[in-house]
């Protein structure tokens, strides 16, 4: 499906930065409310992120229409809010397309522009990458100018830091764009501080202070008071004390939604040397109330119809693994006042928000900040405190240092609730959670759980919190099997399998949530299945009596072959030297690309007809 571009007659001719750059100024904001008015009415029709997008059309206008993109370097952090981005590079039409298998990418990804300059997912990125850009950039001497937009709570991570902090102590050119959609800086918003900014930012006041550096540069004493005098007094009417600290002249804060005032100074700023940070306020779901209202629901939204308030409810079902965790870690504090639970940002996507307003006091949100969020559960622990992590898979990676040296080494009793393992879906390779098992069972004093169903979610969660030692449960986006869950809290034995079924000749070792396509699969040809639940502590014990009455062992995983589930026991069968057959099945050594999980357990056979074409195949081999 495809929108018709008639309907939005001056976006039609500025579909490319190209055809952009050729419209007077006086076009921008009509340009403004078109972009806004076709990015509320392409996600209403293909679903995706929403919110994030709505609050950034005028600056994304300004940006393309002042910078000479793509040969000038734009970086966008977070791609929740490129979408506007997407449309004017040439992408409009096949912005129904998003997220969906074989459709656009939900986030910038060079591959399918040369407008998309990095690739982004994870947040906090893109002031490093502009840095090397910038780098580059003076190596090359072909004037490319290099622009990073960082917002939507992405500067509260360390990174964003690590890399302004090397930025300006360097010195290349560069602009920051700080895209305050929170208004967490300042509210001093308006056409004082625009005007302000364009006099910061203008001929008349840099070339007055550039020529007094130059004049007074081997007066110390008077250079000293001057730089001082300027500081002080930007610091009256400004609030960029931290930035300046870090060796960038601030700039701002601006409307972000007045888009001839982001053109103007982004103009002046332009050509100017060494680094500087734009601050610009933008609101998110700006232009469509309830999105404005409530971001937080309108963040990633499914297909809707924009004449109506509010958001199609979801058909009941049943409850997300997300659901489960949250649950039990409300019963788990309701009787363990030690408990704390800590999110890196993630309350609503990790099912947390119950939890956080009955149990405020150990309840810790850390902002973007993984590596942190890691270490201080390991603090937590050290101190006698039951500290649970809550973290999606894609993003525990970033604390892989954290999880060894400050959680395992020690020993520390931290349990990771692991959300969104295996293939998520919509959000594509960024997100999908293809790596734990690999990168967590090579750790010492790890214990890996992979639970089958949602009693299994949390009677892990339960033995994991009592292991006195680092654990980890992963599972999936989206909804169980339907399997009724009890209040009980029941403890497992750590390392123990459970068989399921029992037939001949094939036995399939599952771990995880695939195991309703394992069952499916042997019921239709015999096959013996056990739900091996732990990956560390492999169970070798049913393992050896395995190879008593079976000619072909199957390990099924959603995670990645290669030093996943399947590799464990591929490394026992050889350390007993074992006469059998061993079939792997997993996610294979690719990244895999946005779609449904339905779509993509089918695309690489995981699903039930995929695992018995995959063991047949095997076979005849």
């Amino acid at each position: 499906m495809t929108l018709d571009l008639t309907h939005y007659p001056t976006l039609a001719l500025a579909t490319t930065p190209e055809a952009l750059r050729k419209l007077p100024q006086d076009k921008l904001n009509k340009l403004s409310e078109e972009l806004r008015q076709y990015l509320l009415t392409s996600v209403s029709q293909s679903s995706g992120h929403f919110a994030s997008g709505l609050g950034t059309v005028e600056l994304t206008v300004a940006l393309h229409y002042v910078y000479n993109t793509p040969f000038d370097r734009l970086i966008w952090d977070v791609g929740h809010q490129a979408y506007p981005h997407k449309i004017i590079t040439g992408r409009a039409e096949k912005m129904t397309s998003i997220r969906q298998k074989d459709g656009l990418h939900p986030f910038p990804w060079p591959p399918e522009s040369d407008y998309d300059t990095f690739a982004v997912g994870h947040s906090s990125t893109s002031i490093s990458a502009a840095l090397g850009m910038s780098v580059a950039a003076e190596k090359e001497n072909a004037g490319r100018k290099v622009v990073a937009v960082i917002g939507d709570g992405a500067l509260t991570a360390g990174m964003a830091f690590e890399a302004m902090n090397h930025a300006g102590d360097i010195g290349k050119d560069m602009v920051v764009v700080l895209n305050d959609n929170e208004m967490s800086i300042s509210e001093n918003v308006g056409a004082l501080n625009s005007h302000l900014a364009r006099l910061l930012t203008g001929n008349f006041f840099n070339s007055i202070r550039d020529g007094s550096k130059k004049l007074l540069s081997n007066v110390p004493p008077i250079k000293e008071f001057a730089s001082r005098a300027e500081e002080h007094i930007k610091g009256m009417v400004v609030p960029g004390t931290i930035f300046e600290e870090l060796g960038f002249n601030y700039i701002g804060p601006i409307d972000g939604h007045d888009v001839n005032a982001v053109v103007d100074t982004l103009r002046n700023m332009r050509n100017f040397s060494g680094p500087h940070i734009l601050h610009v306020v933008t609101k998110k779901g700006k232009g469509y109330e309830v999105a404005e209202k409530d971001p937080i629901k309108f963040h990633a939204v499914p297909k809707f119809n924009p004449a109506e308030e509010a958001l199609p409810k979801s058909a009941p079902g049943k409850p997300t693994f997300s659901k489960i965790f949250g649950d039990w870690l409300c019963d788990m504090a309701s009787i363990d006042s030690k408990l704390m639970a800590i999110t890196p940002a993630m309350r609503e996507g990790s099912g947390m928000v119950e939890f956080s307003q009955r149990f405020p006091e150990q309840y810790f949100d850390v902002a973007i900040a993984e590596q942190h969020a890691v270490t201080f559960g390991a603090g937590l622990a050290k101190e006698g405190m039951n500290a649970v992590v809550a973290i999606y898979s894609t993003f525990l990676q970033r604390a892989y240092d954290q999880l060894i040296h400050d959680v395992a080494i020690q020993n520390l009793p931290v349990l990771f609730a692991i959300d969104r393992a295996g293939i998520v879906g919509a959000d594509g390779p960024t997100h999908q959670g293809a790596f734990d098992i690999s990168y967590l069972r090579c750790i010492p004093n790890m214990i890996v759980m992979t639970p089958g169903d949602e009693q299994d979610c949390r009677d892990m969660l339960y033995t994991g919190h009592l292991a006195g030692q680092p654990a980890a449960v992963r599972y999936p986006r989206g909804a169980g099997m339907g399997v009724e869950v009890t209040s009980e809290m029941r403890q497992l034995a750590i390392g123990k399998s459970r068989t399921l079924r029992h037939g001949q000749s094939v036995a399939i070792l599952n771990f995880g949530t695939l195991l309703p396509y394992a069952l499916e699969a042997a019921e239709q040809n015999n096959y013996s299945v056990i739900d091996m639940r732990f990956v560390k502590p492999l169970d070798t014990e049913v393992i050896t009596r395995l190879l008593e009455d079976y000619n072909l062992l199957v390990t099924l995983e959603d995670g990645s072959i290669m030093g996943g589930a399947g590799s464990a026991v591929n490394e026992y069968l050889m350390r007993v030297k074992a006469n059998i057959s061993c079939l792997n099945i997993g996610l294979p050594d690719s990244f895999i690309l946005q779609g449904t999980q339905t779509e993509m357990y089918k695309v690489h056979q995981l699903d039930a007809d995929g695992i018995i074409a995959q063991i047949d195949a095997f076979l005849k081999n």
